[in-house]
């Protein structure tokens, strides 16, 4: 298994590396960036090679430290997000609805939340605009050109700011900000998000 597999086996490892304190997060079977860091973290102190891939020498040793998972912890019941009553603007059509106060963004259609997830913005000094906007380019795999750091599944709605995912939102939570874009910390929730949002899908940002 490898980055970008999403299967049931991904789940098993995912719940297998959280028995024994190396993946912290519910399993989402999605091999990612944070399942890339676990599986390295886990061959480190195996003295396996740290490739971040799971290979079968990988997979044998992590059956052999741990137990089949429960159903519970395959996939567990996660509280979902203190979803902010959506904007006017968010009630018809396809929107990503985000709002400030609540940190929060709903992908909505014709008035339904289809999902939401957790959110973070830029700082005080290069905040995120609010108002309202559309999708104009995605980018799966962008990197910034001004600050080099990834941006995937990027969701471009205004300039250079876009709603994507962040592994520094994943590791550090609310203590740290964006340069304005709008960050995402649940990885398998984006990649989903990603490839449901087409260009010219609204985006409304509230307070």
């Amino acid at each position: 298994m490898s980055v970008g597999d999403r299967s049931g086996r991904v789940r098993e490892l995912q719940a297998r590396l959280r028995q024994i304190g190396h993946f912290d997060r519910s399993p989402t079977g999605y091999y990612g960036t944070a399942t890339v860091a676990s599986v390295q973290s886990f061959q480190g102190k195996r003295g396996l090679s740290r490739t971040g891939r799971t290979d079968t020498v990988t997979w044998e040793r992590l059956l052999a430290m741990t137990r089949k998972p429960t159903a519970k912890e395959l996939d567990p019941p996660a509280p979902a997000p203190a979803v902010a009553k959506p904007d006017a603007r968010c009630l018809t059509g396809r929107v990503l609805c985000i709002s400030k106060n609540s940190r929060t963004l709903s992908w909505m259609i014709d008035g339904r939340v289809v999902s939401s997830m957790d959110v973070r913005f830029g700082s005080q000094y290069t905040p995120t605009r609010e108002g309202t906007f559309s999708v104009y380019w995605k980018s799966r795999h962008h990197v910034s050109t001004l600050y080099d750091s990834p941006m995937p599944y990027a969701m471009f709605f205004s300039g250079g700011q876009a709603v994507h995912y962040s592994s520094d939102f994943a590791a550090r939570g609310y203590s740290g900000a964006s340069h304005g874009c709008v960050n995402v910390r649940d990885e398998g929730k984006i990649a989903s998000l990603f490839d449901q949002v087409r260009n010219g899908d609204k985006v409304v940002i509230y307070w």
